[in-house]
């Protein structure tokens, strides 16, 4: 029992001393605080002053020693309170040095009443009290007479100096805190103090010059210039005239005298263009020095493509020979969305900040400094805590700062990897479209020397942010319904339009939707592949993907038969052997275009075909990257069943756009961000490291268009890129059966098929009550003999009889 009541003392002592270490003073009293302290600076100035102009320290030197005598008159103008003030802190203390704490105090409470950054209040209270000192002992060292002037305290160190190091010493020693003062507080460098004496050198020598010229006119008034009679005559004449000069050392080029231009029209003006200089971004000025805004630097525009300049080397073998003139769509078929940059609203910007340090001052975490960088959609607020702030704290109070910033939806990244600070993405009011055409035209990715470079967006600081395909190797987009999986398909396939000839690179598309890649049909000839007997390049049946898939396998087995064959590693290896002719054609060698597959809406794809795609996807996932096959993958949301983990391992670059809840941001990225994302392009992009904050770049249907019409006009190939034909499993069955080897139920199954109008084994199953295996045999007589279609994955195989009627004249032909 003794011990719970120890125990109880402990813990509220404890409590009180924590109490009272966490104290501090709220607004008010801040305020009130440094309303006083101005207010005794004031009444310190007056006392100070007042000890001085009246001689009060000898006058009133009695009246201090006796401040109870209420009939002892002073000469302070701030009566015996003033003098006892003035005798305390000027004669026995710091002297004139003391109107230095005059201006200490009255900072002091300026900083506490506007309630400014006290970093700098430390910095200003440190070098006030080195000055008071040194400038308190330096009087009480010239004027030893005089005590008012270096106080009690200035002439006892000052001789306390003496006694140890001597006069000499102790000048030295002020010297010293001098320089120490000057250089780390005045910030006097010796480069300034020796451009000032040369200015003033230079003034003294001009005003030299004006005075010795004036002299000379008043001396010579009739030496002045007459334009109409000055003349240069020929060179004898020049040589006749002497110059005088004061300097020895002076010398007058008689040959810069001589007339070059005879005539007006022999004058060529050919002016020398400079260099435009690039105009440094500078950081916008705040009232709050620890309040930075950064505006990124605009990156240049290049409005021509650079690609359109390749030129193949001599001697080499060229693959865009076949279209030699093919011409590289130019950037202005591209629209211009946006205003140019970024504008910068700084009322919004402080008005976030402030509401960022209140709410996190709320839960008692003070801020060091504040950063702001403006994106096109997205700021981002780098903040650097205090010591000893659990960034765990920051970052559960997410919804909190969301709340007081009545913003769409904050993400808190802490810490930012590669930096001491913890970031916070606010949305802005008025976000600034990010066009296809702005991050085309950037050096950044006209510039690139990348395999299959994508132009995804900009970055939270303004830069075109471009990434490898080839180095992913495969992309994994998703996001909810409506939030930009088209457009970011289309940006990535236009970013490859720009850059690689239809030579080098071919497209195989599959779109469940049936519009949105449509607009592609027009460039089949040039940059499409598709299976030999199909119609249509872009494949909008789900039967035929499968088809397409298992020609993808084939066609990555034929290419990694032909790398080791030439004994290379990969797919650039192996081109750049080939284009050094290094590779015999007649032994099946060609050149390699790189493939890129996409898929749009995969679940939708796996609800209807299920595991027949599931398993050359994964194949391809696994396998493909060496040769040059890439697959872009787009859906909802990848759940297990939608995305097997097998695939999903060989998927590590992602993007996710915004989704609905952390679990669907976890599914994607492994992590959750996705969820805070304000919609209309704004995305995640991973490669298995950091996670990037972009915005996509929008492209509208219509530029799609012009650049697919502008490259469907040219000269094309005279096919599609054809991939090798694949015969299935089921296709391989003997169609001329013998009739003698029917099953016995083949009639009954007939009927019944022909009666459902629906092929399938199971429907047999049912119906005759037979096992797998007979009612497989009988599907496969039945398509034998043509009254069932082929097979169509996990469709219903199609019915070619229509009743019982035809049935039973079928089988009388049959008879007959």
């Amino acid at each position: 029992m003794a011990k719970s009541k120890k125990e109880t003392v402990d813990k509220k002592t404890e409590s009180k001393i924590a109490g009272i270490r966490s104290w501090k003073l709220n607004k008010p009293q801040k305020f009130v605080l440094g309303c006083l302290l101005v207010l005794f600076s004031i009444a310190l100035l007056v006392a100070f002053i007042s000890f001085y102009v009246n001689g009060q320290w000898q006058t009133d030197q009695s009246a201090v020693d006796s401040l109870e005598d209420r009939s002892e008159e002073v000469q302070n103008w701030l009566g015996k309170f003033g003098a006892y003030l003035a005798d305390l802190i000027v004669y026995r203390g710091f002297g004139l040095a003391s109107f230095i704490l005059v201006r200490l105090f009255f900072l002091t409470g300026l900083f506490l009443a506007l309630e400014l950054s006290t970093k700098k209040l430390k910095n200003t209270w440190f070098w006030d009290i080195f000055a008071i000192i040194v400038v308190s002992v330096l009087f009480g060292f010239f004027a030893t007479s005089a005590p008012e002037l270096g106080g009690t305290i200035g002439y006892e160190l000052n001789i306390f100096l003496q006694d140890y190091i001597g006069k000499t010493g102790t000048l030295l020693t002020l010297l010293f805190g001098l320089i120490v003062y000057l250089i780390f507080k005045i910030k006097v460098s010796p480069e300034k103090i020796q451009s000032y004496f040369d200015s003033t050198k230079k003034e003294f020598k001009s005003e030299l010059n004006s005075i010795k010229k004036s002299q000379q006119q008043d001396l010579e008034p009739e030496s002045a210039y007459n334009l109409e009679e000055f003349a240069i005559e020929e060179d004898p004449e020049l040589d006749n005239i002497h110059l005088k000069t004061d300097d020895s050392k002076f010398e007058i080029n008689k040959e810069a005298l001589k007339p070059t231009i005879n005539h007006s029209s022999e004058i060529e003006l050919n002016p020398i263009l400079k260099p435009i200089q690039p105009k440094q971004e500078l950081p916008l000025v705040t009232p709050d020095e620890a309040f930075v805004i950064e505006k990124a630097e605009e990156e240049d525009i290049i409005e021509e493509n650079l690609a359109s300049r390749l030129v193949a080397d001599f001697g080499l073998f060229d693959p865009t020979l076949d279209l030699s003139n093919y011409k590289f769509p130019t950037i202005d078929l591209l629209k211009e969305y946006s205003t140019g940059g970024i504008t910068i609203n700084q009322e919004e910007l402080e008005e976030n900040k402030n509401k960022i340090v209140d709410t996190l001052r709320n839960y008692k975490i003070e801020i060091a400094q504040i950063k702001a960088t403006v994106g096109p959609s997205v700021t981002l607020y780098e903040i650097v805590p205090e010591a000893g702030i659990r960034i765990s704290k920051i970052k559960s109070l997410e919804d909190d700062i969301a709340l007081s910033l009545s913003a769409l939806g904050i993400r808190i990244i802490a810490p930012i990897p590669g930096k001491g600070t913890i970031g916070i993405e606010v949305p802005n009011k008025t976000p600034t479209m990010v066009s296809m055409k702005s991050v085309i035209g950037a050096a950044k990715f006209q510039e690139a020397e990348m395999e299959l470079p994508i132009a995804l967006g900009k970055t939270i600081s303004n830069e075109t942010f471009v990434v490898d395909l080839a180095k992913m190797p495969h992309l994994l987009m998703a996001g909810a319904t409506g939030q930009g999986k088209s457009v970011g398909l289309n940006a990535v396939l236009t970013s490859l339009l720009y850059k690689k000839h239809p030579a080098e690179v071919k497209f195989v598309l599959v779109d469940p939707k049936k519009v949105e890649l449509t607009l592609f049909n027009k460039i089949e000839r040039h940059y499409l592949a598709k299976l030999p007997d199909t119609e249509d390049a872009i494949i909008t049946d789900n039967a035929k993907v499968v088809n397409t898939l298992n020609s993808l396998c084939t066609e990555m087995d034929n290419r990694y038969s032909l790398l080791k064959d030439a004994m290379v590693r990969n797919i650039k290896e192996y081109n750049e052997k080939f284009k050094s002719r290094k590779l015999n054609p007649e032994a099946g060698h060609r050149f390699l275009p790189y493939i890129v597959l996409v898929v749009d809406e995969f679940a939708d794809l796996i609800m209807t075909a299920g595991k027949e795609v599931e398993v050359p996807i994964a194949r391809l996932a696994q396998l493909a990257r060496a040769i040059g096959i890439h697959l872009i993958i787009a859906t909802q949301r990848p759940s297990v069943n939608v995305i097997t983990g097998l695939i999903k391992a060989n998927f590590p670059a992602r993007i996710a756009f915004r989704v609905t809840s952390k679990i669907d941001s976890r599914t994607i990225l492994d992590t959750q961000g996705a969820d805070q994302l304000i919609g209309r392009g704004d995305l995640l992009y991973t490669n298995g490291n950091d996670v990037i904050r972009v915005q996509c770049a929008f492209i509208d249907t219509p530029e799609v268009e012009k650049i697919t019409d502008f490259i469907g006009s040219q000269k094309a190939y005279a096919t599609a890129y054809l991939l090798p034909e694949f015969v299935g499993e089921e296709t391989g069955i003997n169609l001329d059966m013998d009739i003698s080897e029917r099953d016995t139920l083949f009639r009954e199954a007939a009927e019944i098929i022909v009666n459902a109008q629906q092929g399938s084994a199971s429907l047999l199953q049912r119906k005759l009550k037979l096992g797998y295996n007979r009612a497989g045999r009988l599907i496969d007589q039945l398509e034998a003999a043509g009254i069932v279609g082929p097979f169509e994955g996990s469709k219903a195989r199609s019915v070619n009889i229509l009743d019982l009627s035809a049935l039973d004249q079928f089988f009388n032909n049959e008879q007959n």
